[in-house]
């Protein structure tokens, strides 16, 4: 995954994926923008590329990238699947609010 925060968490989002998990490059861009800014390009083309060429390098480094993002991949896909974490988490959200719900006298 090649990363280029813009705005608000995308900042924290791009700090899990390249320093966390190890499973993304980022493209350089430092320059935080508010949601009623107009965008503007930040990064060259030059740091696109070669954000690009170490993604698909065929060295190491991004042979272990994608591995580690299709492990993470395969327990995204666990845990939503019936019976996976956020599954029953789901479920007990939806039986919570309607618990509530019966106890406030609401059918």
């Amino acid at each position: 995954m090649i990363t280029w925060p813009i705005s608000a968490e995308q900042f924290y989002n791009e700090k899990l994926v390249t320093d966390v998990l190890k499973i993304g490059v980022r493209v350089g861009s430092l320059d935080w923008l508010s949601w009623n800014m107009e965008p503007r390009a930040s990064v060259g083309r030059d740091a696109v590329e070669a954000a690009v060429k170490r993604l698909m390098g065929g060295g190491g480094e991004d042979g272990e990238m994608r591995n580690k993002a299709s492990v993470i991949g395969e327990m995204a896909k666990k845990a939503v699947e019936g019976g996976g974490s956020s599954y029953k988490n789901a479920v007990a959200l939806i039986n919570e609010l309607k618990d509530r719900r019966r106890m406030n006298g609401r059918h």
